[in-house]
């Protein structure tokens, strides 16, 4: 794997708070352009609010910046042997989810609900909607895998745009200029549209960047549907489920689940609101519907 050297705490902490990255993904791809497309063709024009010159969005670039330059082949591969031992902690789900709450961030002016209630509003959006349980579940816990933070991985390795790795970096990722600094951009097998993968190999056989996607895709992929897992899996994807990049690695089956992640989406970006749902009267479904799909306690 490649040497690095040590990062600074500017680098392990661009974001005042990982909320930052979510409320930029509100910025660049508007609700009232989600309600009036089809899926992956924004109505509203990218340089229409693509306005990534504010000096306001500083923290979002320099996020981007080390994302971009750190995300290599070789770092996805080095986090997947890992991380995905799950041997960091072992607890039951709600446990993990009170766990994940340790993430809120009391100089936030912008909100004040935690992570499980940001969560909840998600699921409990879905569950409005009258869609299966499981699907309720998995917006309950989509962002689980975000407790990567609390075991020393930096905003950069655990949220963010997600992309392909091991092969050439789409323009249509966000901030692609900083993929520069990036090793594989000089790799000769790396920066090929294919790289290590074939033609239309399916994204099951593609390795994306690293981060809270993928490690809560791998946590539960014993146990849950697989439009869940799809979900789960694919709902930082945007450079593929928005921007339709990546079709040249997907084959017809990731091409009808994306339908799925293309679902979800809205619930995910757009059902915070200021008032929080009260946990305490809430929680008994939710202990329910864990019990019903997930082993009592889990290996992270």
């Amino acid at each position: 794997m490649e040497k690095r050297t040590p990062l600074t705490e500017k680098e392990t902490a661009p974001l005042r708070s990982l909320d930052e990255w979510e409320e930029d993904l509100l910025y660049r791809y508007p609700e009232a352009d989600i309600a009036g497309s089809e899926p992956g063709q924004p109505a509203k024009a990218k340089d229409a609010y693509r306005d990534y010159d504010n000096p306001g969005r500083d923290t979002v670039r320099e996020f981007y910046r080390l994302n971009h330059q750190y995300q290599t082949y070789d770092f996805v591969r080095a986090k997947e042997r890992e991380f995905l031992r799950f041997d960091k902690r072992e607890m039951p789900v709600w446990g993990a989810l009170e766990y994940l709450n340790t993430l809120v961030d009391d100089s936030d002016p912008d909100t004040d609900l935690d992570q499980l209630q940001h969560l909840m509003q998600t699921s409990e959006a879905i569950r409005a909607d009258g869609h299966p349980d499981w699907f309720v579940l998995t917006g309950f816990l989509h962002d689980l895998g975000k407790v990567l933070c609390l075991f020393g991985e930096p905003q950069w390795a655990v949220v963010g745009d997600t992309f392909p790795v091991g092969c050439g970096f789409s323009d249509r990722v966000v901030y692609p200029e900083f993929f520069a600094s990036n090793p594989d951009a000089q790799h000769e097998t790396y920066r090929t549209p294919y790289g290590v993968y074939a033609p239309n190999c399916g994204l099951r056989n593609v390795h994306l960047s690293w981060g809270h996607d993928e490690y809560l895709y791998q946590l539960t992929k014993d146990h849950l549907p697989e439009p869940a897992l799809y979900m789960i899996r694919y709902h930082s994807f945007y450079a593929q489920h928005r921007e339709n990049a990546y079709d040249h690695l997907m084959d017809d089956h990731d091409r009808a689940m994306f339908a799925w992640v293309r679902k979800f989406n809205p619930y995910d970006l757009y059902s915070k609101s200021p008032k929080p749902p009260v946990v305490a009267e809430l929680k008994p479904y939710y202990e329910d519907l864990i019990a019903k799909y997930l082993p009592a306690t889990l290996k992270l």
